[in-house]
């Protein structure tokens, strides 16, 4: 096991090439959240600072846990060619589209229905370990063009909107995710 690395160009790429990442988010009290993520919604902007767009989900507990605590880990893990496991351990700042910030990092984004928030990661600590345990599994297709963003799509602006009201406003453990709040 390495850590304490950059996230140097040998991970810059490792990282470009995995068509699914891991995102895990606590507070400080309640569940542990792990989630995947996909799609062309991930940017590395230096070897200290990742961004990556969250598009609508069924819960969101992410942003719950970013505002109460800030602390984030993306693990990225290779399914096919040589195994490694690449975590990037960091301080996160979650984005709405209500944010001064949001026009400027929501443009090195395709435009995608049901984008939510975005996510600034500042690293502070990058670790690897071997991966052998990983399985060896082909990538077929993203669901995501095909049905997660055709989903929203459909639903239009104010429809997602009410899906977040249903849906995002709290996590499973009933803390505050943001989603409509100023402060």
């Amino acid at each position: 096991m390495a850590k304490g690395m950059k996230l140097n160009q040998t991970f810059r790429n490792f990282i470009e090439k995995q068509p699914v990442f891991f995102v895990a988010t606590a507070d400080k009290t309640g569940r542990i959240n792990v989630s995947p993520k996909g799609m062309d919604t991930l940017r590395i902007e230096d070897d200290n600072r990742i961004v990556w767009l969250n598009l609508s989900g069924s819960g969101n507990e992410t942003a719950a846990h970013v505002r109460a605590t800030g602390r984030m880990t993306l693990m990225f893990c290779a399914f096919e060619g040589s195994p490694l496991i690449l975590r990037v351990y960091g301080q996160a700042k979650v984005y709405h589209p209500r944010d001064i910030e949001w026009d400027g990092l929501v443009s090195g984004f395709p435009k995608l229905a049901g984008s939510r928030q975005i996510f600034d990661l500042r690293i502070d600590l990058v670790q690897t370990s071997c991966g052998t345990g990983v399985p060896i599994m082909e990538f077929r297709k993203s669901r995501g063009e095909q049905e997660l963003v055709p989903f929203y799509h459909e639903m239009g602006t104010e429809g997602v909107k009410n899906y977040w009201r249903r849906k995002n406003v709290e996590t499973i453990d009933g803390k505050p995710t943001g989603i409509f709040d100023d402060t």
